[in-house]
């Protein structure tokens, strides 16, 4: 299990310092846990994040004792990318969890092959289960996508033992969509200039002869 050490925060210490130090803000809580305000590494941190996620478990040393934990959300900077603060969920010692795990799409949809448009409804799957059963993610097989009819649903994912769907099995995950037809765009038509001159060559005829009609009334 991959675990991150944190050391207790002062709330009225300046997190600007605390961060150009290399640390992040966190706090870590729980259902029996009381909010509690810390700092972790921001390179330790992101080496965790990026290999558990929010969905994977995490073992968290305060520096007296660890907790198994959950990344709840990082606050992200929106210029430089960098994380601005953490917040860590502490589990409940034998009791079950609810999360989010990522879906990874496997396989090869026929309709797919044929020209049609992959569609993932779901990202992500709503699960309960006990810390020690979570999964990282869970597979989603699209070979079974053979037409624009067929569909996937939450009730199709194969789920490992110990974990509970926590939403309609009646959700769409994923679906294939008939290509778009592009529309031709009208082409501009060039002007008929032979047809254009004698045009012009008949309304000067007409001008001339008005002329000379009011001439010879005169």
């Amino acid at each position: 299990m991959l675990t991150i050490k944190a050391t207790k925060r002062d709330i009225t210490s300046d997190n600007d310092t605390l961060r150009l130090d290399g640390q992040v803000p966190a706090v870590f809580y729980g259902r029996k846990e009381k909010s509690t305000p810390i700092a972790v590494s921001e390179v330790d941190l992101l080496k965790i994040y990026n290999e558990a996620g929010e969905s994977s478990i995490i073992s968290l040393n305060d520096g007296t004792e660890e907790h198994d934990a959950l990344i709840q959300d990082i606050q992200w900077d929106a210029v430089t990318g960098k994380p601005l603060h953490v917040d860590i969920y502490v589990i409940e010692k034998g009791k079950k969890i609810e999360v989010d795990v990522p879906l990874v799409f496997v396989g090869e949809s026929p309709a797919v092959i044929d020209g049609g448009v992959l569609v993932k409804v779901m990202h992500e799957l709503p699960i309960e289960a006990m810390p020690k059963d979570l999964p990282s993610e869970i597979e989603v097989d699209i070979s079974s996508l053979v037409d624009y009819e067929a569909q996937i649903k939450a009730e199709d994912l194969k789920l490992p033992e110990g974990v509970e769907l926590k939403v309609d099995g009646e959700e769409v995950v994923a679906l294939v969509q008939e290509p778009k037809e592009e529309e031709e765009e009208p082409v501009d038509e060039q002007p008929d200039l032979d047809s254009i001159e004698v045009e012009k060559k008949g309304k000067e005829e007409d001008e001339e002869e008005s002329e000379g009609g009011d001439s010879s009334e005169k």
